[in-house]
């Protein structure tokens, strides 16, 4: 009768697995994901985006628009536009920037 190989050596190998797996679970979740949104998940990002302006309702209103368009909300309150160029390049009739 064949001998099976040494339990430990199994237990070693799964844990190395299970190991390396939660290392790229949680760097995946350490990045800020600003593109590639659904719809669905345009007015959240937006009410974070647009939280501390004095200015809500419009705001949101353009944002959700570009969010709709770009598929993307750039990180933070405010800046860092040039994460998401769509949203960033989109301008008015007057050439001012469209996206909060």
């Amino acid at each position: 009768m064949g001998r099976s190989p040494p339990t430990h050596v199994f237990i070693f190998f799964l844990l190395i697995l299970l190991f390396s797996e939660a290392i790229s679970v949680s760097a995946e979740h350490k990045q800020h994901k600003h593109s590639g949104f659904s719809q669905s998940e345009c007015p959240g990002a937006c009410q974070y985006r647009c939280s501390k302006t004095a200015y809500k309702k419009p705001c949101l209103f353009f944002c959700q628009e570009c969010c709709f368009k770009c598929k993307c909300v750039p990180p933070g309150t405010y800046a860092h536009k040039e994460s998401c160029p769509c949203y960033n390049n989109w301008k008015t009739k007057r050439g001012g920037p469209k996206c909060p």
